[in-house]
């Protein structure tokens, strides 16, 4: 089996976390990293009992992305930069043949979600999009329902992911260290992390959304002024074929609930994961089964192929399947990454959820750059 040699730029917490992580699959190899700010790589981190350089003394590192592209002889590059500039990183690596994995949300405008569809389509390299919850059991239980017709049809969906985010708390000066690009994407733009799951088993397309915001509520809100963010923003979007999906998201949470709630509404049954104070449950029901009384089972636990997988780790082992996926890519075996158009479809809807807030809840209609009447203009 050919060793696999890949980079990861973007430093920041994540991407040492990913950079540690796709260096225990087997056949895999770190083999370089980019960063701008060097101590990210030589200098001992948060949540790190060494530095990056110790850890992994044969990887080259580079603070000028091109020249790695350039120099380091990769297979592909994971992209974990600010969630508002993962586009750029993407299409120079593909301009260069580059395989790719980009974090979510993938773009942040019309005209970025254009650009890497071209280049993706005149590369001979292939782009992934890493949105770890596909990768859970929440997404396999949801799967494996709707295919065996136990939920027939969805018609109506709600998620929520509520992350405790408090600006000056210990988590959010960490994770921002290396630049606060939270501020500069309102809550609703990560919406992606709740669609994910749920877009595996609809029929058609979002189409149309409307989205509010609350405002900032905070008590030190103006000193945090320049975030200008709200708290909670909520989104309500429709399929082509008439399914209604509510997304909450929010900017800043005084509680520690659980991140990801789901509820699902089909014609043939009905799914729920709740989440709170570390615990999550799933409750379901079907008419297609005698019992048809609400069952609940344990929320916790991983995707079955990677539930006894000593290796499975980040975001409870998330992570290390997205990762083991998107390897398996590479080699051309069968494999469950999520594909640039899927990854888009993910991301889109968030860019005309905020529009749609601008506009005081204005009803808009989306499109993307793989149909016909496709616009950069909203």
């Amino acid at each position: 089996m050919k060793e696999l040699k890949i980079g990861v730029v973007g430093l920041g917490h994540r991407g040492r976390e990913l950079g540690k992580i796709v260096a225990t699959i087997d056949g895999v190899k770190l083999a370089a990293a980019c960063d701008i700010r060097p101590h990210n790589w030589y200098q001992q981190q948060w949540l790190s009992n060494a530095s990056m350089a110790e850890m992994f003394p044969d990887a080259a590192f580079y603070e000028d992305y091109d020249q790695m592209l350039d120099e380091a002889d990769i297979d592909a590059i994971i992209v974990e930069t600010g969630a508002d500039i993962h586009a750029e990183f993407c299409i120079k690596a593909l301009k260069k043949n580059v395989n790719v994995l980009t974090d979510i949300p993938v773009v942040a405008s019309l005209k970025e979600a254009e650009d890497i569809w071209n280049a993706a389509k005149e590369s001979k390299a292939m782009i992934y999009v890493g949105s770890n919850p596909n990768f859970g059991l929440l997404a396999y239980l949801i799967k494996d329902f709707y295919d065996k017709g136990l939920l027939g049809k969805p018609y109506c969906m709600e998620a929520e992911y509520i992350h405790w985010n408090l600006p000056g708390n210990e988590e959010d000066v960490h994770i921002n260290e290396n630049g606060d690009w939270r501020k500069l994407l309102v809550p609703i733009r990560y919406c992606t992390h709740s669609l994910g799951p749920l877009l595996t088993i609809v029929d058609s397309p979002l189409r149309k959304v409307s989205c509010f915001g609350t405002g900032m509520h905070a008590e030190n809100a103006e000193e945090y002024k320049e975030r200008k963010k709200d708290d909670m923003m909520c989104a309500q979007y429709q399929t082509e074929s008439g399914a209604v999906i509510r997304i909450m998201r929010n900017g800043r949470c005084r509680a520690k609930i659980g991140h990801h709630n789901y509820r699902i509404f089909g014609t043939e049954g009905y799914f729920e994961k709740i989440e709170r104070f570390g615990k999550s449950v799933f409750r379901y029901n079907s008419t297609k089964e005698l019992d048809i009384e609400l069952k609940e089972m344990p929320g916790g636990g991983m995707h079955p192929k990677y539930a006894n997988n000593p290796k499975a780790v980040g975001h409870g082992g998330v992570d290390y399947a997205m990762l083991d996926n998107f390897c398996m890519a590479l080699r051309g075996e069968p494999n469950e990454s999520i594909s640039l158009k899927d990854g888009l479809a993910l991301t889109i809807p968030g860019i005309y959820a905020e529009e749609s807030a601008k506009r005081g809840g204005e009803v808009i209609t989306m499109r993307y750059p793989w149909e016909k009447d496709w616009t950069t203009k909203i």
